[in-house]
């Protein structure tokens, strides 16, 4: 048997961890992306555990992430700066092995890329359905890829193209699709140097007020990511981000009214604020494949952002379906059926829980902020702790992962 073809739809990162995890099988890998550039839009991304080890399982270990991890306490505070929550970096790392790492979008697509052969990726070129007839057309019969470039020809389909993906709305058209979860956010990355009160800046913190939130991030590179949730209709505008902003959060705890003052400054250069409403899947889908044709990441299980693991999950999900598939003479609808098998249940488990978070950090009436406040601030960490083992000790499959250093 020659060396099989795998086309990937889409090129974030889900899409080409996949691609370099095919690769590493000894697939030849095409990844299609629309875009006429890869790009990082989204600012930061948290790299926990769970993802890193998925990383280094296709090689792009600790080293990579040059730059401090999660250092500080990570935890839960008030408008006021009360501590909800807290748990010590130190702790984390003890129960869960590598610390996290935050990183630019743009600078994990970026090492992605890098570990491609060149020519993988295409862009400018934008997958636009696939035709699949390995289970009634002649044995061995490629899937047929159309593109906007014409079509390709592949023995397995990676479905990698993101929230309101095309393939998967032609995989499952009865499915009901996204739905609105709410709120509304705003994502940023500011200049590290020259920061207000660098040492407030070492940890990760999320604030939660009356249905607002106010989260910073310190990046592996010094930069600052910084993000707001506000309860929102669909298609709300804010009239100015900035102005909008310092209205809501310009009274919280500190370092938030530097950072907003900072902002409006736009000092050294301007920098973008992204705005953008959040949408899930309104349920799950009934499975994560069709044939020949697997979904993974967003195009699989569309979620919010409230647990950080929207980009995690779909690293994780690009190191397992490449591992079903390593086996040169392995079926391919079969190995899709088994990826299907293990990933559904835990994405699905991850998803309903981000869900649940965004309800509680939704509520405003006093009264029910106050009761969330006082049940968060009553749970010992031990406990909150124990909830996460399941989401961030996982482990890539057997064979599939080196030792991740610590």
């Amino acid at each position: 048997m020659g060396v099989r073809h795998a086309v990937v739809a889409g090129g974030g990162i889900g899409g080409l961890a996949a691609a370099v995890a095919l690769v590493r099988r000894g697939w030849r890998v095409t990844v299609c992306e629309r875009a006429p550039v890869l790009t990082g839009i989204g600012a930061g991304i948290v790299l926990a555990p769970n993802a890193l080890r998925a990383l280094d399982s296709i090689g792009l270990g600790p080293d990579v992430w040059a730059g401090d991890a999660l250092l500080g306490p990570v935890g839960l505070r008030t408008p006021s700066g009360t501590w909800l929550s807290r748990t010590g970096a130190g702790a984390m790392s003890s129960r869960y092995g590598p610390p996290a790492r935050a990183v630019h979008r743009g600078s994990l697509i970026d090492a992605l890329a890098a570990a491609l052969p060149p020519g993988v990726v295409r862009l400018g070129v934008a997958v636009t359905g696939v035709d699949d007839r390995g289970d009634t057309g002649e044995a061995g019969e490629p899937v047929v890829v159309r593109t906007s470039a014409g079509d390709l020809r592949a023995d397995v389909v990676v479905a990698a193209d993101g929230m309101r993906s095309v393939l998967r709305g032609q995989l499952f058209p009865r499915h009901p699709g996204l739905r609105h979860a709410g709120e509304a956010g705003w994502r940023v990355v500011l200049p590290g140097v020259g920061a207000p009160d660098r040492s407030a800046l070492r940890s990760a913190a999320e604030t939660w007020g009356r249905g607002e939130r106010f989260g910073i991030v310190p990046l592996v590179d010094g930069r600052i990511y910084v993000y707001a949730t506000a309860t929102a209709d669909p298609g709300t505008e804010p009239a100015g981000h900035h102005a909008e902003l310092a209205r809501r959060f310009g009274a919280w705890h500190d370092p938030i009214p530097a950072l907003l003052d900072r902002l409006g400054r736009q000092n050294p250069g301007p920098v973008d604020v992204l705005h953008h409403d959040f949408y899930e899947l309104a349920s799950p889908l009934p499975r994560f494949h069709s044939g020949r044709v697997a979904l993974l990441g967003d195009a699989a299980h569309a979620m919010t952002p409230n647990m950080g693991q929207g980009g995690c999950q779909a690293i994780e999900d690009a190191v397992v379906v490449a591992h079903l598939l390593a086996d040169a003479a392995a079926d391919v609808p079969a190995a899709l059926a088994a990826y299907t098998k293990a990933r559904h249940r835990r994405t699905t488990r991850i998803s309903r829980r981000s869900r649940r978070i965004g309800e509680l950090a939704r509520l405003s009436h006093p009264l029910a902020v106050s009761a969330r406040n006082l049940a968060v601030r009553a749970t010992p960490s031990a406990v909150t702790s124990r909830a996460l083992d399941t989401v961030l000790g996982w482990q890539p499959p057997p064979g599939a992962a080196p030792t991740v250093r610590a």
